[in-house]
Formats: structure tokens, sequence, C-alpha cells
């Protein structure tokens, strides 16, 4: 049984302004396309919604992007952009599908169970003639009680172990030039190719229009690269962003979800001490 992880734009339209339900914008894009997300919020977005950094609201000393922070800086965080305890949380972003996915994972990790992501994000929304506003958010303070489930997060020896042991399929959502080793990585230092062993799903292969795609659809694209839903899942990516895509596309395929692995190629293809493979992925 999968969770109710979308909200129509309808149900949304017909509750803004409702108490106890937070609206976060989640809109980031990669640096070679010049757009910020702060920036475009400022300009406009839903009505009360808040904006939440993935760059920001992170681990900033690791070195990797967007990781993960640890509970009490995402307490201070969530607080700060008055998200708190027994809240209805409702995330979007400005293509639809993309960083949303990133931030509903992270609250869910962090113990947020009534999270949903708005189908079509803004393009549908803006589509379909629904309110806008512009300026900063000036949200009121909460509490909230970061309760971390580390069961969401792999990390590089999860991954390792997983793979020595079987215990799970790891999928990569990067582009098949990317995770064949065609394509250079976008970040520099990193290796090109992918972890041995691993299974791609190009994340393009899932979204269609800014929506996950649904049904036998999505079922198929699973099975059409040797991904087997009946056997856990951890996923990974460039940097942990379209991951979360993946793990949100096996949740509403019915399959089980064994973790992200957050620091993702940013973190493997970096370090000589994690082989690397190139060419399509191996027959499962």
């Amino acid at each position: 049984m999968t969770r109710e992880n979308f909200v129509t734009t309808d149900w949304l339209a017909a509750h803004l302004g409702e108490p106890g339900l937070g609206i976060v914008d989640a809109s980031w894009h990669l640096p070679p396309t010049g757009r910020v997300g702060a920036e475009e919020f400022r300009r406009s977005h839903i009505p009360g919604a808040v904006f939440f950094d993935i760059d920001v609201v992170a681990d900033r000393s690791s070195g990797l992007p967007h990781m993960l922070p640890d509970p009490l800086a995402f307490a201070d965080a969530m607080t700060a952009l008055g998200l708190g305890d027994g809240m209805r949380l409702v995330v979007y972003d400005s293509l639809g599908l993309f960083a949303a996915a990133r931030v509903w994972w992270t609250l869910r990790a962090f113990g947020v169970d009534e999270v949903a992501i708005l189908d079509g994000g803004l393009p549908r929304w803006l589509g379909e003639g629904h309110p806008i506003e512009p300026g900063e958010a000036r949200p009121q303070p909460r509490r909230f009680t970061p309760r971390l489930d580390r069961a969401f997060v792999a990390s590089l020896d999860d991954v390792r172990r997983t793979l020595a042991t079987g215990s799970a399929q790891v999928v990569d959502a990067r582009p098949a030039d990317r995770f064949e080793g065609r394509a250079p990585e976008p970040r520099p230092g990193l290796r090109s190719g992918h972890i041995p062993g691993s299974l791609n799903l190009p994340v393009a292969e899932i979204v269609e229009s800014g929506r996950l795609k649904r049904g036998p659809a999505l079922a198929a694209a699973f099975a059409a690269r040797g991904i087997d839903l009946a056997r856990p899942i951890v996923t990974t990516c460039g940097s942990g962003v379209t991951a979360a895509i993946v793990a949100l596309a096996i949740e509403e395929a019915g399959g089980a979800v064994a973790g992200l692995y957050d620091g993702a190629w940013a973190e493997w293809g970096a370090r000589a001490d994690c082989p690397v493979a190139s060419g399509p992925a191996s027959a499962p």
C-alpha cells in the first residue's frame, strides 16, 4: 500500500490559508541553468509558501552538496521557516517534479508524517490560473522536533555492504551517458562511470511533463531497466536530488526503498578507493 505522496492543485487551492498547513517551495536548479530558486521565489510563489533552500538547510561542513544536516540544525531551520510539529506540509517546485522530491524525502527522514508533493508543481498551478504572490516569506516560528530515521539514509559503507551481500539493488538516476561514462560529470574532479553492480534508471524515463508516471507506465519503466520491485532498492544519482525522485517512484510502484545514498556520485566518483565501472549496467 502506498502513502498519499501527492495532493492535487485543486486540493491545495481549496485549503490555502488553513491553520496547520505549511506550503514549501523547494525550487532548485543546476548551476549551468543560471536560475536561482530563492530569487524566483521572491518574484512569485504560492500564497503563504516559505522557501526551503537545499544548499542552505544542509551539512555544509561535509564538502559534499546538500547533504542532510544534523538534527539540531534541521530543527532550527524548520523553526525559522515556521514549519512545526503537527503540521501538514505540501512541497512543490518550479519544474513540476525535481527538488520537491528531495525535500519530501528530507522531511520524511526527519519524522514528518504528513507531507506530500503538489502534483504537477508550480507549472500546473500557474497553468490552471491559481493565485500567486510576490515578496519574502514572513513565517511565524514554530517548534519542530526532529526524529531522524537513519533507515532513510545510506552511507558509502552501506552501499558497499549492499553490493557485497546482494541484500538490495542499487539504482542510479543519472542520464545513461553519464552512468555509462560517455559524458563527463558536471562537477569538477569526478570520474565518469558508475558504481559497479548498480543499475540505471534515468529520471527522465519516469517523469513526464513535470509529473511522475503512474500505474503500468511506471512499472514498465522499472522493468525495462531490469529493476525488480519485489526486492529492496538503494537509490543514488549525482548529488542526491534525483535519487529522491526514484525513491518516490519506488513507493508509488509498491516497492521498498532501502535508503538513499546521500553522498551519491559526488562522493563515490571523487574517491580513489571506490571502484568505477563504465558501459551499460550488467544484466541482473
